[in-house]
């Protein structure tokens, strides 16, 4: 959120791929920094996703998820300090509407269905590469390199038509810091939407996945 929201306040939102790199590579490191300890999960898509494949209890997804939410509302609450002298209205704390692309007539459910096939893809590569036990070892390199990549290439490719979120925290902290509530329930729907149904048809097809005891 601090990182990828920066990036944006600091193009004036005009740069995708300075955008987009931002938001990978650092998501790329944080999940090589952090898969060991929680599994590198940032997104309650991915979390609720995870519970549905039966990797993770309901009661961790809440807590990870409430972690998730208070992450996002202190880095949109720091960038909008961190850039208060700037005119940061232009570029809403990095929020991500679909409204700033489509403007007063934006199509909903060409939004919604936008943002769940951007989730869908980037839950894929997550259950290939950090969950499916066929995968490369599962290690945290290949992992992080991979879904930061994804989320670099869904930026690129959908960016300049949602905003490209595929994660509710991501749209939620400028949404609460900055009064930003354009579409936002599509920023929730969508995701959740996405990521379970990559899940669910990855286990009903590919297999792989085994549910943690």
């Amino acid at each position: 959120m601090f990182v990828g929201g920066a990036a944006i306040i600091n193009t004036g939102g005009e740069s995708l791929i300075a955008i987009a790199l931002a938001h990978g590579l650092v998501l790329a490191a944080a999940v090589c920094a952090m898969i060991h300890i929680s599994g590198g999960q940032f997104n309650p898509a991915v979390s609720i996703a995870l519970v549905l494949l039966g990797r993770q209890p309901p009661a961790r997804a809440i807590v990870f998820i409430a972690a998730q939410l208070a992450g996002a509302i202190t880095a949109a609450w720091l960038l909008s300090l961190a850039y208060s002298s700037q005119e940061t209205q232009a570029v809403r704390l990095g929020a991500t509407l679909g409204s700033l692309s489509f403007g007063e007539n934006a199509n909903l459910s060409l939004v919604l269905v936008l943002e769940a096939v951007a989730t869908f893809i980037l839950m894929a590569v997550i259950v290939g590469t950090a969950v499916d036990e066929r995968g490369p070892k599962r290690t945290a390199g290949v992992a992080g390199f991979s879904i930061g990549l994804v989320v670099c290439a869904n930026i690129l490719a959908f960016g300049p038509l949602t905003g490209a979120s595929m994660n509710p925290c991501r749209s939620f902290g400028p949404a609460l810091v900055g009064g930003h509530w354009d579409m936002h329930w599509v920023y929730w729907v969508a995701p959740i939407l996405g990521a379970s149904i990559a899940a669910m048809l990855w286990k009903a097809v590919l297999g792989g996945v085994e549910p943690v005891a």
